[in-house]
């Protein structure tokens, strides 16, 4: 019995963003990251979350599922995937990320 992988990423916007900016962001990093279901081989799940409460210490969360280590080794590196990482490397300031058996 193969355990199934979560995946958690937190986001941190970058500093000088406007709210309309960061509003554009959030939208898109939630629509490119979405569109990666049934393009990558494993992903069960994939959802962004963009309109935190307040106590929240993060402007964006990704929660991904997956079927195991190696498809979350194969999802780090799958092309779409790195080109939406890119994007987001350009719009945030920080990242958290945790993963853990399901």
């Amino acid at each position: 019995f193969c355990k199934m992988i979560k995946h958690i990423i937190i986001w941190d916007l970058k500093d000088g963003l406007s709210e309309g900016e960061k509003a554009e962001c959030s939208a898109k990093i939630k629509n490119d990251l979405e569109g990666l279901l049934g393009v990558v081989e494993g992903l069960q799940d994939v959802r962004v979350y963009t309109d935190l409460l307040p106590s929240s210490n993060g402007d964006i969360t990704l929660e991904c599922l997956l079927n195991d280590e190696a498809a979350l080794a194969a999802y780090a590196v799958h092309p779409a995937h790195v080109a939406v990482k890119e994007y987001i490397g350009t719009v945030v300031k920080g990242r958290k990320c945790a993963d853990f058996e399901v």
